[in-house]
């Protein structure tokens, strides 16, 4: 697949700052096969500079490998710019806090007037190293504070130059050979021709946050390349690939992409030092030995039950799947076996999708979906599912795989919207009988009417609303708060507000937890929820979410947990894996009296 095709819109989420941990040559831990394996060591601070200034626009930053693969700076555009003054410049700040460590700042945009960057010297031996018996690249870096998609995506942090038209490749032509750089969604994407293949292959990160500091490692074995963050790698291994193709006469670009033999996108932010080696190096001999974020999502290991009352029931609602369908099909397939072997047990008498079912209009990625989601199918489970964003393609493929067609002889569904992509459900669940409307986003208003005429001919079903856009997070006092989106808002004016039986809206797209209770125009409570992780570890790490519903104490408990962790051995999890997650968002509970509330009258 080619690079262009990659791109594909993303979300963001929330990491934490990396803890400290010595450096590898400060503790004196490197042995003599890591050095001697190294081929180009670049720690960008003033003690490695081998000669020049910023300012005169002639520095040379020496290897510090010795082995001669030294980098020239580079000046694009008008070099007596003013601007020029602060596209890139020493900083104090690194990943060690240390003294005498430092980093390089670089403040490039895309369309600025200049910009600066590096690329290996001309004779460096590194330009026509091809790597086949495997390979490690690391690097210390930081994103800027003012990351903005618009400016900023795709940038490179370390490019080998060169098109795949050079190699005589058709497919991709223009598409640079090999790239490490960050996405609109400031996910790190490693993308790269290698000696064995007529495509380039490309290995994700989850996103990441802007101003903090972190380690990656893309690491190839001489068959697989995985790419690690702070000691997680969220996609596992590549195909088969071997080596980095190279074109003769080019070399490396450090702190700029290209496209079509043509620079791109330069990079923003710091990079402290990137490293590469001609080997797999393992996790002991890294830069950073136990890189982790240190204040990881919030959870635990230990048992908590998904009812605390035979007598209760619960509604499940699955968090956006792309990146499941589209790079760990697995963890959709855990999360799904587990739902169509433990609903009846644990009273779970509604599954419900909020949306971005694949990540873009694949028929793999259709086809990873629907193996994972049959096995509801196979159990009789119920379920039903809207579309997101990402769901929507020519041919409307979502409605091929998940429209009325697939529903029809279910006996919880109740029809569809004229565009196939809305429906309903009534599911029986204790004292009451329960609405599930899907609201397409999409097609909102186009489908407006219908959804008013089921809101209207069932006013006495407790109903609750599922669209992948209602709320989205926003923050306050660093605490996070819901607030409506454009589409939220429709919703709320049109199918909320005076429908006094919606007691519950349900969503996801943005990236994030986040809740509230709302009061609608008869001054009642409305729950709005959003849930997605989809920019988590590992695309999300198959965390469901669950809600159970307790008439006796008039409460519900909301849990998160993940089916795909508690199948984990202790020695796999990482620090980031929990089976459950108990940040306020994520662990909660909230008062409601059932016969008060659905007393619609």
């Amino acid at each position: 697949m080619g690079m262009k095709n990659a791109i594909i819109g993303l979300s963001i989420i929330c990491m934490m700052i990396p803890s400290f941990v010595a450096p590898a040559e400060a503790s004196g831990s490197a042995t003599q096969k890591e050095q001697d394996s190294i081929v180009a060591d670049w720690k960008f601070s003033l003690e490695h500079v081998k000669a020049g200034s910023i300012e005169n626009g002639n520095l040379i930053i020496e290897d510090a490998s010795k082995n001669g693969n030294d980098l020239e700076l580079v000046t694009i555009g008008d070099k007596s710019s003013l601007e020029l003054d602060n596209i890139i410049k020493w900083s104090e700040e690194d990943y060690y806090d240390q003294e005498n460590v430092d980093s390089l700042q670089f403040a490039n945009y895309k369309n600025a007037p200049v910009g600066r960057y590096f690329k290996t010297i001309k004779d460096a031996p590194i330009n026509t190293e091809q790597f086949k018996n495997g390979f490690t690249i690391e690097a210390i870096f930081k994103l800027p504070s003012n990351f903005d998609y618009r400016l900023h995506s795709w940038m490179g942090m370390l490019t080998r130059q060169g098109q795949a038209a050079d190699l005589g490749k058709i497919e991709g032509e223009k598409e640079i050979l090999t790239t490490l750089s960050i996405s609109n969604a400031q996910e790190v994407q490693w993308t790269s021709h290698s000696t064995n293949l007529n495509y380039n292959v490309t290995n994700w990160s989850r996103s990441l946050n802007s101003d903090e500091w972190y380690h990656l490692a893309v690491v190839n074995d001489g068959q697989t390349t995985a790419l690690t963050v702070n000691s997680v790698s969220d996609y596992g291994k590549s195909e088969v690939v071997k080596g980095i193709a190279s074109v003769e006469g080019k070399g490396w670009n450090i702190g700029a992409s290209e496209w079509a033999n043509e620079l791109d996108s330069l990079f923003a932010g710091n990079i402290q030092e990137i490293r590469i080696a001609n080997e797999a190096l393992n996790e002991k001999e890294w830069l950073i030995q136990d890189a982790r974020d240190e204040q990881q999502v919030e959870g635990t290991n230990d048992k908590i039950p998904f009812l605390t009352d035979k007598n209760n029931y619960n509604f499940l609602f699955v968090p956006d799947t792309q990146k499941y369908s589209n790079l760990n099909p697995e963890i959709f397939n855990s999360q799904m076996k587990w739902i169509a072997n433990n609903s009846k047990k644990n009273q779970i008498v509604m599954n419900a999708f909020v949306g971005d079912i694949v990540d873009w209009d694949t028929e793999i990625q259709w086809k990873n979906s629907l193996e994972a989601i049959s096995y509801l199918d196979k159990k009789d489970t119920p379920y039903m599912i809207t579309a997101g964003n990402h769901d929507y393609a020519s041919g409307d493929p979502f409605l091929t795989y998940y429209g009325p067609e697939r529903f029809k002889n279910k006996e919880y569904y109740k029809g569809s919207s004229p565009s196939g992509y809305g429906s309903y459900a009534i599911v029986k669940a204790g004292s009451y009988e329960y609405l599930f409307l899907m609201v397409d986003m999409k097609n909102l208003e186009k489908d407006l009417d219908w959804s008013k005429s089921v809101l209207n001919q069932h006013k006495n079903s407790p109903t609750i609303i599922v669209s992948h856009d209602i709320i989205y997070p926003d923050y306050e006092n660093n605490k996070p708060i819901a607030e409506d989106s454009d589409k939220g808002r429709l919703i709320w004016d049109e199918l909320v507000n005076d429908h006094n039986q919606v007691f519950m809206t349900v969503n996801g797209h943005y990236t994030g937890a986040v809740h509230r209770v709302k009061q609608n125009a008869a001054g009642t409570d409305v729950i709005q929820m959003l849930i997605d992780y989809q920019g988590s570890y590992r695309g999300g790490n198959g965390w469901l979410r669950f809600v159970e519903f307790d008439e006796k104490k008039n409460k519900m408990f909301f849990r998160t947990y993940s089916p795909f962790i508690d199948e984990m051995s202790n020695k796999e999890r990482t620090y980031a894996d929990f089976k459950y997650l108990t940040d306020k968002q994520n662990l909660f509970e909230l008062d409601f009296n059932f016969k008060q509330r659905f007393n619609m009258n």
